[in-house]
């Protein structure tokens, strides 16, 4: 029976694209977080490795503020996350050769062989899980796109 309370703007619960994003988005890094245990990573410690390395092939300084903003995670949880990995031996933090308040992060031996590992682990889940979207994955990624672009517009 349905209710006469107008409360929201849809019948069902799965015309909700926020509520839909929010389950899916459980549902894939409940699995990230079971692929990366192995590697005895947050999907957090993760995301800011894996960027690092990127950054890194891409011939870029990696300072804690532009690791931030590549990865979108705020700059406080970057710097406890980054804290977390330079404990762990992951990565190394020193002082910017010209800004006093920027650090340079730099990936250790060990921080370079867990994070190749644990891409190919990422890389090979988010194909598995995606390839169920078959030849719209590109779609997804485009609409995905638009979505923080207009979040980077506000």
């Amino acid at each position: 029976m349905k209710s006469n309370d107008n409360t929201f703007n849809v019948d069902k619960a799965e015309e909700s694209s926020g509520f839909l994003l929010w389950q899916v988005t459980n549902l894939w890094q409940r699995e990230i977080r079971k692929a990366l245990e192995q590697y005895d990573l947050t999907h957090s410690q993760f995301v800011l490795l894996a960027s690092t390395h990127w950054l890194l092939l891409h011939n870029k300084e990696v300072t804690q503020i532009g690791l931030s903003a590549h990865t979108k995670i705020d700059p406080m949880t970057t710097s406890t996350v980054l804290r977390t990995l330079q404990q762990k031996g992951f990565v190394a933090r020193t002082e910017h050769s010209t800004d006093t308040r920027a650090k340079v992060i730099t990936l250790a031996a060990e921080g370079k062989k867990v994070i190749k590992k644990a891409v190919v682990t990422v890389e090979k889940f988010d194909q598995e899980f995606f390839s169920q979207l078959g030849n719209k994955t590109a779609a997804l990624n485009g609409f995905l796109q638009q979505l923080l672009q207009h979040g980077e517009d506000e």
